[in-house]
Protein backbone atom coordinates (compact mmCIF):
# COMPACT_ATOMS: atom_id res chain seq x y z
CA UNK A 1 0.00 0.00 0.00
CA UNK A 2 1.44 3.08 -1.01
CA UNK A 3 1.16 6.39 1.61
CA UNK A 4 2.02 9.98 1.04
CA UNK A 5 5.57 11.35 2.29
CA UNK A 6 4.93 10.84 6.17
CA UNK A 7 4.67 14.06 8.44
CA UNK A 8 7.58 15.70 9.65
CA UNK A 9 8.26 18.16 12.02
CA UNK A 10 9.80 21.52 10.12
CA UNK A 11 12.33 21.86 12.40
CA UNK A 12 13.79 19.90 15.47
CA UNK A 13 16.27 21.77 18.09
CA UNK A 14 18.30 18.96 18.81
CA UNK A 15 19.58 20.07 22.40
CA UNK A 16 16.17 20.30 23.66
CA UNK A 17 15.10 16.86 21.79
CA UNK A 18 17.80 15.13 23.95
CA UNK A 19 16.98 13.36 27.82
CA UNK A 20 14.53 10.49 28.37
CA UNK A 21 11.54 10.33 26.28
CA UNK A 22 8.89 6.98 28.29
CA UNK A 23 7.50 5.05 25.30
CA UNK A 24 3.80 5.28 26.25
CA UNK A 25 2.87 3.44 22.66
CA UNK A 26 4.35 1.88 19.86
CA UNK A 27 4.03 -0.72 16.90
CA UNK A 28 6.56 -2.60 18.40
CA UNK A 29 9.72 -4.20 16.66
CA UNK A 30 10.23 -7.72 17.78
CA UNK A 31 12.40 -6.82 20.83
CA UNK A 32 10.62 -4.77 22.53
CA UNK A 33 6.88 -6.30 22.08
CA UNK A 34 6.73 -7.18 26.05
CA UNK A 35 8.45 -4.39 27.24
CA UNK A 36 7.31 -2.65 30.31
CA UNK A 37 8.93 0.76 31.58
CA UNK A 38 10.25 1.18 28.11
CA UNK A 39 12.68 4.61 28.25
CA UNK A 40 14.85 5.74 24.88
CA UNK A 41 17.56 8.50 25.94
CA UNK A 42 19.51 10.60 23.47
CA UNK A 43 22.50 12.48 23.92
CA UNK A 44 23.96 14.48 21.35
CA UNK A 45 27.80 12.98 20.99
CA UNK A 46 30.81 15.32 19.64
CA UNK A 47 30.87 14.13 16.55
CA UNK A 48 26.71 15.34 15.89
CA UNK A 49 26.03 11.78 15.93
CA UNK A 50 23.21 11.21 18.58
CA UNK A 51 24.75 8.46 21.67
CA UNK A 52 21.08 6.40 22.20
CA UNK A 53 20.23 4.05 24.96
CA UNK A 54 16.87 1.82 25.06
CA UNK A 55 16.39 0.46 28.25
CA UNK A 56 13.04 -1.86 29.45
CA UNK A 57 12.30 -4.55 31.89
CA UNK A 58 11.21 -7.95 29.62
CA UNK A 59 7.97 -9.64 30.46
CA UNK A 60 6.50 -7.61 33.32
CA UNK A 61 7.75 -4.60 35.64
CA UNK A 62 9.92 -6.77 37.46
CA UNK A 63 11.38 -8.57 34.68
CA UNK A 64 14.86 -8.95 33.36
CA UNK A 65 16.43 -5.24 32.44
CA UNK A 66 17.26 -4.97 28.66
CA UNK A 67 19.48 -2.41 27.02
CA UNK A 68 20.37 -1.43 23.87
CA UNK A 69 22.59 1.26 22.68
CA UNK A 70 22.46 2.39 19.00
CA UNK A 71 23.52 5.76 17.23
CA UNK A 72 21.36 8.38 15.48
CA UNK A 73 22.91 10.40 12.71
CA UNK A 74 20.40 13.77 11.89
CA UNK A 75 19.98 12.90 7.91
CA UNK A 76 18.58 16.34 6.81
CA UNK A 77 18.56 19.97 7.76
CA UNK A 78 15.46 19.87 9.73
CA UNK A 79 17.15 17.75 12.40
CA UNK A 80 13.72 15.40 11.87
CA UNK A 81 15.00 12.53 9.80
CA UNK A 82 17.35 10.07 11.38
CA UNK A 83 19.23 7.06 10.50
CA UNK A 84 19.12 4.61 13.58
CA UNK A 85 22.16 2.48 13.28
CA UNK A 86 22.07 -0.56 15.36
CA UNK A 87 24.23 -2.62 13.49
CA UNK A 88 26.91 -1.33 11.17
CA UNK A 89 26.58 -0.26 8.67
CA UNK A 90 22.99 -0.69 8.01
CA UNK A 91 20.63 2.40 9.39
CA UNK A 92 16.68 2.29 9.95
CA UNK A 93 14.57 5.09 8.94
CA UNK A 94 13.70 7.17 12.10
CA UNK A 95 11.68 10.29 11.77
CA UNK A 96 10.30 12.97 14.24
CA UNK A 97 6.85 13.40 12.43
CA UNK A 98 5.04 15.01 15.44
CA UNK A 99 6.95 17.30 18.65
CA UNK A 100 4.64 19.46 20.87
CA UNK A 101 5.85 22.73 21.27
CA UNK A 102 6.81 22.34 24.92
CA UNK A 103 9.10 18.62 24.11
CA UNK A 104 7.02 17.40 25.84
CA UNK A 105 5.00 14.67 23.28
CA UNK A 106 6.33 13.29 20.38
CA UNK A 107 5.90 10.39 17.67
CA UNK A 108 8.81 8.76 15.62
CA UNK A 109 7.25 7.06 12.82
CA UNK A 110 9.05 5.25 9.39
CA UNK A 111 8.49 5.63 5.87
CA UNK A 112 7.30 1.89 6.10
CA UNK A 113 4.26 3.04 8.31
CA UNK A 114 5.57 -0.49 10.11
CA UNK A 115 6.47 0.47 13.45
CA UNK A 116 5.79 3.84 15.60
CA UNK A 117 6.30 5.40 18.71
CA UNK A 118 4.42 7.32 21.17
CA UNK A 119 6.88 9.13 23.89
CA UNK A 120 6.83 11.56 26.32
CA UNK A 121 8.91 13.71 29.12
CA UNK A 122 7.00 11.65 31.25
CA UNK A 123 5.48 7.79 32.03
CA UNK A 124 1.89 9.02 31.28
CA UNK A 125 0.09 11.35 28.98
CA UNK A 126 -3.77 12.20 29.59
CA UNK A 127 -6.05 9.94 27.82
CA UNK A 128 -7.71 13.11 25.60
CA UNK A 129 -4.05 13.84 24.13
CA UNK A 130 -3.19 10.03 23.97
CA UNK A 131 -6.27 9.93 21.90
CA UNK A 132 -5.68 12.72 19.99
CA UNK A 133 -1.90 11.46 19.01
CA UNK A 134 -3.56 8.27 18.04
CA UNK A 135 -5.49 10.59 15.30
CA UNK A 136 -2.47 11.74 13.83
CA UNK A 137 -0.72 8.68 13.54
CA UNK A 138 -3.98 7.24 11.78
CA UNK A 139 -3.86 10.06 9.54
CA UNK A 140 -0.25 9.34 8.65
CA UNK A 141 -1.44 5.71 7.23
CA UNK A 142 -1.12 3.30 10.33
CA UNK A 143 -3.06 0.57 11.64
CA UNK A 144 -3.61 2.04 15.13
CA UNK A 145 -5.12 -1.49 15.80
CA UNK A 146 -1.51 -2.47 15.75
CA UNK A 147 -0.45 -0.09 18.64
CA UNK A 148 0.40 -1.36 22.07
CA UNK A 149 0.51 0.46 24.97
CA UNK A 150 3.59 0.39 27.03
CA UNK A 151 3.39 -0.40 30.81
CA UNK A 152 4.83 2.64 32.61
CA UNK A 153 5.08 1.98 36.62
CA UNK A 154 7.47 4.01 38.22
CA UNK A 155 6.68 4.79 42.08
CA UNK A 156 6.36 0.94 42.11
CA UNK A 157 9.61 0.62 40.53
CA UNK A 158 11.56 3.31 42.63
CA UNK A 159 9.93 1.69 45.76
CA UNK A 160 11.38 -1.76 44.46
CA UNK A 161 14.79 -0.53 44.22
Amino acid sequence: MRHPPLALVPAVDLSRFMGDWYVIASIPTFIEKRAYNAVESYRLAADGSIETTFTFRAGSFDGEAKRYTPKGFVKDASNAVWGMQFIWPFQADYRISYLSVDYAQTVIGREKRDYVWIMARTPSIPEGEYQSILRFVAEQGYDVTRIRRVPQRWEEAKRAN
